[in-house]
Parts: C-alpha cells; structure tokens; sequence
C-alpha cells in the first residue's frame, strides 16, 4: 500500500467503534507529521477513513467492511451483505480539500478494442499522475461514441442533451441535464466550444436523486430490464451540505458473492450517504473500479474488464486550489 494507505476490516457493526478507537490510539503519532505536510493550507488532513454512515451500512446490513486511505480527503471503503448478497465498492471524497477533484478520461482513436474504447485501468494508465481512482462513465454506442455529453478539460467531444455530471475547479458538482446553447453547453455553468476551459461533464442515465428526492422506483412502470432487475451498478452522487461527493460501483451477476442491485437499489444507497443528487452512469458488464492503478471490483464479462467510452476519474492537483474561491 502507498504511503497514505491503511487498510482496517471487521465483522458485524458492532465491532467497528472499538475498532476506531483502537486504530487512533495506536497510530496518530506515526502519521501525523506525514499527512500534516502534504495537506493543502485551508484544509486539516484526516488520519483514518471515516466510517460509512450508519444510514448505509443499516439499508446494507453490512456483515463485513474495510476501509482505505487512498489520499488526504480521500477513502475506498468495501462492504459486503448476505442481504444481496451484495459486494459494494464506494469512494468517499471530501471536497473541501481544495486539491481534491474530477476528470473525464475519454478513450482516444482506434485501438485494439475497437474505435473510441479502452478499459478503464488503461484510460488511468495513460492519465498520468495524480488520479487516485476511476469508475466507468456514461453509456455508449458499438462505435464508440457516448450517448450524453462529454466534456474534457474543457473541449466538448460530444454536446447531447442529456442527464450529466458537471464539475469545475473551484465549483461544486452539478447534476442536471445538459442543454446546448449557441456554440456551447449549459451544464451547470457555460461551456464554450471556441474557448479554453477546465470543466468536465460526463453523461449518465438517469437522474437518481433531485434535492434529495428519489426519481426512480421499483413499480409497474419501471423498464423492467433496465431498472427493475438486478445488475452491476455505477453511480456517483453529491451531498452539498457536507461538500461530500460518493462514487459506487456494486459488482453483479456472480451468484452468492454478488447479484447487483435494481435502481430504486442503487438510489436507496445513494440516498443513506445522505446525498441530495445522483446520477446512474454505464452498467452491467462496464461497471468498475479502479484504485491506485488496481481493479477492486469484480467485473461482470467473462472475459474481465470491458472497454468502454470514457472513465470518471478522481484526481488529486494542487492546482485546483488556485480556482477555488
């Protein structure tokens, strides 16, 4: 594990208090002065992985959980419950660490995938520096275009109308549907098709969660292949309030480990994080998680991880502090 990794696992919600207390005790004074120096100035680092709320871990009925850092702001936490059975991968990001942020890592030309598809773990490999961790994004087409918009480092790759995440340094996560306007889009704020930009907005579908309301449901008129079936599940979600933001990948289709979840599932997790938006991005076979360079979930294909369009990427940039207001 990296310098800022530390990994804690316990059975049952009964032994993770002792567990917290125990964990501090023990380890403040080793990490202290390493975290310390590496914390932007208007943020405190935090020594250890927060626990998952207890919302979650009750909707969950968690039987086993661990916990790592993978930065300062920054955690992976994977739970599993016999309720499921479900295996759920979730990434907790503290925005108001001014460094901490998001990418859109789009797939390039043709390549041995085919046109405009990569796997996530190669789209990190070739991101650089500074990502900690990606899922993947929006859904796509077998000739690889992306079925929402799409928007990296500024430039607009794909301009559709429809429900995305939007984030620019210095500026909360937005959540909405993308409208086209002129030469640019409106996602949250202006995007120019002529100008230089940081922005980043990755498609999905649908809209999970609206001010905290819940905007799917189990019921009759749910699409009953899509929704209301069980599948591996990728979601991101936001809370404002806490300026926290949740990415989840819940592995699917593999039996007694994990049989994935409907989307009145998947927003029911969202919701206990205690989020007030969320978006659904890809599925099924394209769900995934990647954490320091290394697959944690459990990919649905036989064959292992699918290539897809484009991949969410959490990115840590000191540079992002300079935006921030």
């Amino acid at each position: 594990m990296g310098s800022f990794e530390n990994q804690v696992r316990h059975t049952g919600k009964r032994d993770l208090a002792r567990w917290w207390r125990a964990g501090c005790a023990s380890a403040v004074g080793t990490w202290m002065t390493l975290l310390l120096a590496c914390t932007p100035p208007d943020r405190p680092a935090r020594l250890f992985p927060e626990p998952l709320p207890e919302d979650l871990l009750a909707y969950l009925e968690t039987d086993s959980i661990s916990a790592r850092v993978l930065h300062p702001g920054v955690s992976y936490h994977f739970a599993w419950s016999e309720k499921g059975p479900w295996a759920v991968h979730v990434l907790r990001l503290e925005l108001e660490r001014c460094d901490l942020g998001l990418r859109v890592l789009p797939a390039g030309e043709a390549g041995q995938h085919g046109a405009g598809l990569s796997t996530v773990t190669e789209l990190v490999g070739e991101a650089g520096s500074g990502v900690l961790a990606a899922v993947n994004g929006d859904f796509f087409t077998p000739e690889g275009h992306p079925l929402g918009p799409e928007v990296a480092e500024g430039k607009i790759l794909s301009s559709r109308e429809r429900p995305a995440l939007g984030w620019t340094p210095g500026r909360a996560p937005w959540i909405g549907t993308v409208v086209r306007e002129g030469t640019g889009l409106s996602a949250g704020i202006w995007v120019s098709q002529n100008g230089p930009g940081r922005t980043q907005v990755i498609g999905g579908f649908p809209e999970l969660l609206d001010s905290g309301d819940p905007l799917v449901t189990d019921g009759p008129g749910a699409d009953q292949s899509f929704a209301s079936l069980r599948h591996p599940r990728t979601a991101v979600a936001y809370d404002p309030e806490a300026r926290r933001l949740w990415v989840v990948v819940v592995d699917g289709r593999q039996g007694s480990y994990s049989s994935g979840m409907t989307l009145a599932e998947i927003t029911s997790v969202l919701s206990a994080t205690g989020a007030a938006e969320a978006l659904n991005l890809d599925g099924g076979g394209s769900s995934v998680m990647v954490v320091r360079g290394r697959t944690m979930s459990r990919p649905s294909d036989d064959d292992g991880e699918r290539a897809v369009r484009n991949a969410l990427a959490v990115v840590s940039d000191p540079a992002f502090c300079r935006a921030a207001p």
